[in-house]
Formats: structure tokens, C-alpha cells, sequence
């Protein structure tokens, strides 16, 4: 089920206030209200949700301090189940063809998958993370288009308002999506509140939608939703799905690729 607009405006809501805490320090809980053009009332229900990446203290909004186990870093997560990743993306790799402009999402899944793009083909190909920019800025036959914003070192994305307008404007016919969570019931979730309207942009636009995940993902929850599984044309899972795992996804559109033995 679609979210509502009230929830997708509360998203919108603290992604825009993670731009300003990250880029400014604490940020007073008057200037936030301000700055989002609601009330001190709003902010403080935003915030008050356990998952809300931010947090209200002595009349400032700040960052929360996530466990260590969730906190989402670039660096960790690239020697993280590589193989697995790999074998996802080459497979999903597979449903590009000559002529499509693309949207890429961001995480060394994405960087995987950008590797594993056929080297001969001309595409289009819009994304949002320095990782993936610097793979696809070195294929001549790619016409690569960057989204802009205010750069997240951890994830290596970029994220603005203006940039998520610019990516509905955009002609995508097939995005791949990355996930740091994946359950049948719940739907799909990450690390980050500020990909989130991206993600979900990349799914209203684009005709067909791959999910690209490594077996881990599955049954995993991560503080940001972002969308419920049905709203994916195929779900690319690398790495062998216990039989268990599997019946949950029964009648779903679930591609496996596991390591070959």
C-alpha cells in the first residue's frame, strides 16, 4: 500500500532537517520550525517516532546515536557479502538493454551492479552517489546524469529537493533499487531518511523496478521505509534463500542467483 501523504510529508520533513543538523551542527528547535514552515508541535511528533534519525534535546534537534550494528558506513559495508552481491547485480545486469536510461541507486551493491553494466552498450544512466558517478564517468558510451544536493559522506550520496524534482522530470523506463532491509510483510528499508524520497521518486518514475539485494537483506529491518514489495517488477537476490525464508515470498516476483557449486 502506497504511503500516505502525511507520512510521505513527515520523510520529506526529516530529510530536509538532517541536511541542516549535518550541514550547520545543532539546530535550535524554533529555526527547524522555521525553516519547514510547520509548528515546534510537528517537529517534536517527527522526532518523537523510534525511528526518527534525529532526535530533540534542551530545545535543539541533533542527531541520534544509532547502535553500532546500525549505523550504515560505506567502507564496512563494501567487504560485506561481495559475492553475493556480485552475483545479484550481474544477473540484474542482464535486463539492460541498448537505448534505456536507467536510474542507479547508491551502496556498494550499486557500485557492484554500475561494474557490471555491459561495457559496449549506450545508455542513460542517472545517479546519486559519488561511488557509482566515478564507475559510469569512465564508460564514454554512457550519458551520465548526477543528482546534486548536499553531499552524505557515509553513504556517499548527494540530496536535495531540487535534485528529486529534477529525477521526476526524467524520462527512466527501469531503476534498480538497493535495500539494507527486505521483509514481505513490512516492505523495504535503509540507513539513510534522505534517500528515501529519491528511492521512492525512482519508483514513480520508471516502468520497471529491481529490487537488487544479497540474501543478508532478507528479513532485515532499517530505520527509513521506503516502499512495500509489490511495487517491484522483479526482486534479485544473490546468494543461496533458506527454504523457509523462501515460502514467505511465495507468488512474488523473486529471482534467485545462487553461488554455483
Amino acid at each position: 500500500m502506497r504511503k500516505t501523504s502525511g507520512a510521505e510529508a513527515r520523510l520529506l520533513r526529516l530529510a530536509r532537517m538532517q541536511e541542516l543538523v549535518y550541514a550547520n551542527g545543532p539546530l535550535p528547535l524554533k529555526a527547524a520550525a522555521q525553516a519547514l514552515n510547520v509548528t515546534e508541535m510537528t517537529v517534536r511528533r517527527d522526532l518523537a517516532a523510534t525511528d526518527a534519525p534525529l532526535s530533540c534535546l534542551g530545545g535543539y534537534v541533533l542527531a541520534a546515536t544509532l547502535p553500532a550494528s546500525e549505523k550504515y558506513s560505506l567502507d564496512i559495508a563494501g567487504d560485506e557479502h561481495a559475492p553475493n552481491k556480485r552475483l545479484a547485480c550481474e544477473r540484474a545486469a542482464q535486463f539492460v538493454e541498448e537505448g534505456d536510461c536507467i536510474f542507479v541507486d547508491c551502496g556498494t551493491t550499486m557500485a557492484q551492479f554500475a561494474e557490471a553494466l555491459p561495457t559496449g552498450m549506450s545508455l542513460s544512466v542517472v545517479c546519486y552517489s559519488l561511488n557509482v558517478a566515478n564507475i559510469l564517468s569512465r564508460r564514454p558510451n554512457i550519458q551520465l546524469m548526477l543528482m546534486g544536493g548536499l553531499y552524505n559522506a557515509s553513504s556517499a550520496t548527494f540530496y536535495s529537493d531540487d535534485a528529486v524534482q529534477y529525477l521526476e522530470r526524467l524520462g527512466v523506463n527501469k531503476a534498480f533499487i538497493s535495500a539494507g532491509g527486505v521483509q514481505t510483510d513490512r516492505g523495504v528499508s535503509c540507513s539513510n531518511f534522505h534517500e528515501v524520497p529519491v528511492k521512492q521518486a525512482a519508483m514513480r518514475v520508471a516502468t520497471e523496478r529491481f529490487l537488487v539485494i544479497d540474501e543478508s537483506k532478507l528479513g532485515r529491518v532499517r530505520p527509513a521505509f521506503f516502499g512495500p514489495l509489490d511495487g517491484f517488477s522483479q526482486i534479485i537476490v544473490g546468494g543461496a534463500v533458506p527454504p523457509g525464508l523462501r515460502k514467505l515470498f511465495k507468488g512474488m516476483p523473486l529471482l534467485t542467483v545462487p553461488i554455483s557449486s
